[in-house]
């Protein structure tokens, strides 16, 4: 009698485990956990040593012993699989100019020497087009020969074979139809790549953190250019706001890119969660960041798993975002940190590709 009780005990044990387990709550979590991707795009921008101008050509070894981070995390793995080299003077870049800082229209410091410093590592390189300073210098660019531009920078990446980045931010009046010019050119020079097996087809834009500022830029890149049934561009990066958010605020701004803005006029539709990446501050201001330095307390480790399980909200058929990019290694600003040593980022970036598995080199992206 006492054998059947305690056997009778035991299967009661078993069905309250399981019933626990089978719990909305239990069912939730394992569904999230099964319904999650790996990141692909895990990178930073690059400001060199003077505030994002690469104005002088780098000694190598100087910018080794400022830049090592990125393509050693310590176990000899680049802490990043992208590079984005900020910035590119549009105007600059359409007439050609020769002056102090540039040849021909590119910023002296934007050599094939540096960007054969991260691709011999398995580290992908882009140029930004524009930046903030450079919004009249777009608008300009834009109004004077659209097509052209896009031509010179379909060459300058040939000739670097790197990708483009647009970064136009301006909110108020964005000559959409110029840029659609300087996209239809840059695309009849290297054509979309679903592969990403060429590196000069990469082409992306960046976009606000949120839905509420470029909103013009918004919609109609979201709505024409980043579309998972026919792409122009591979993906946006949706920026930092104007300071480091709290993880609530970050995956709130982020999820208006996966909701979109019905009620606006035009409305700006739901982006894929495939189709963009979420930024973060790594040097700011005038303290170190964990972004940068511990990842245990980082952004990038409180919002991971919402990243990678991000759900698409009417585009897209995968969950999880594309990954991550930073602001800014090096020397972002002529005031505030820097990720120069003591500073390098091992602790945070590089602890974070290694803990997310990013994969390097950065493999072909999911297209939908």
């Amino acid at each position: 009698m006492r054998a059947r009780l305690r056997g009778l005990r035991f299967l009661a044990a078993i069905v309250t485990s399981v019933t626990a387990a089978l719990t909305p709550g239990a069912v939730a979590t394992t569904a999230a956990a099964a319904t999650s991707t790996p990141l692909q795009v895990y990178g930073a921008w690059h400001c060199s040593d003077d505030a994002c101008l690469w104005g002088t050509v780098r000694d190598m070894t100087d910018f080794d012993t400022n830049n090592h981070w990125l393509i050693d995390r310590g176990d000899g793995h680049p802490s990043v699989n992208v590079v984005v080299l900020s910035f590119v003077n549009p105007l600059k870049l359409l007439n050609g100019t020769n002056d102090a800082g540039d040849a021909d229209g590119v910023p002296v410091g934007m050599t094939p020497a540096v960007v054969n410093y991260f691709t011999s590592h398995g580290v992908r390189v882009m140029l930004s087009i524009g930046g903030i300073t450079y919004v009249s210098a777009w608008d300009s660019a834009l109004s004077q020969n659209a097509a052209l531009l896009g031509q010179k920078a379909a060459a300058l990446a040939t000739r670097l074979g790197v990708g483009m980045e647009i970064d136009y931010e301006n909110s108020s009046s964005p000559n959409l139809a110029g840029l659609q010019s300087f996209v239809s050119a840059y695309r009849a020079a290297h054509p979309y790549d679903a592969t990403g097996a060429d590196p000069t087809a990469r082409f992306t834009i960046d976009v606000a953190a949120g839905d509420r500022w470029l909103i013009g830029l918004d919609q109609y890149a979201t709505a024409n250019w980043l579309t998972t049934a026919n792409p122009v561009l591979d993906y946006a990066n949706a920026m930092v706001p104007s300071k480091q958010p709290s993880a609530s605020t970050a995956e709130s701004n982020w999820q208006e890119h996966l909701t979109g803005k019905a009620n606006y006029s035009p409305p700006i539709p739901p982006l894929a969660p495939a189709k963009f990446t979420g930024s973060l501050y790594i040097a700011e201001g005038s303290q170190v960041r964990p972004e940068c330095t511990d990842f245990g307390s980082s952004l990038q480790n409180a919002t991971g798993s919402w990243v990678q399980s991000a759900a698409p909200n009417g585009a897209g058929t995968t969950p999880g975002m594309l990954g991550y990019m930073f602001w800014a290694a090096e020397r972002p600003s002529t005031r505030g940190v820097t990720t120069d040593p003591p500073n390098t980022c091992q602790g945070g970036v590089g602890v974070g590709a290694a803990t997310f598995n990013v994969p390097i080199p950065m493999p072909a992206l999911r297209q939908s």
